[in-house]
């Protein structure tokens, strides 16, 4: 399977994860889930490995800016599912698919674990 890196180019966090993977020689492609969008199929894979809670990001300015009758029906994965199709900025960055089970946010030493095991 091939690795990739889902994100926006702009997050900091996502260009800490191209910048290691790049380093470390790892191949991949990124995915820029603003200009390139999401499919339902695609979302509903990583809920299988990531729980919905974990994927949607309310820490973020997406989520703050939601109103509060939409941040309520937000509550199973389905819904999540359906914020995350319309409005992929709330996702929590970076998704990385491709090197065991969907992984999302970075660091280092994470990384570093992820593919050290998959070899």
């Amino acid at each position: 399977m091939t690795t990739t890196l889902y994100g926006i180019p702009n997050c900091d966090t996502v260009k800490k994860a191209r910048t290691w993977l790049a380093y470390n020689g790892h191949d991949f492609t990124f995915h820029d889930f603003k200009k390139q969008g999401l499919s339902r199929d695609l979302v509903q894979g990583w809920l299988k490995d990531v729980d919905w809670e974990n994927l949607v990001n309310r820490k973020g300015m997406t989520w703050r800016n939601l109103s509060d009758e939409r941040k309520a029906q937000v509550n199973d994965a389905d819904s999540a599912t359906e914020l995350m199709l319309e409005n992929p900025s709330v996702i929590k960055r970076p998704v990385l698919q491709g090197v065991g089970p969907v992984s999302v946010g970075f660091s280092a030493d994470q990384y570093a674990d992820k593919f050290a095991s998959a070899k």
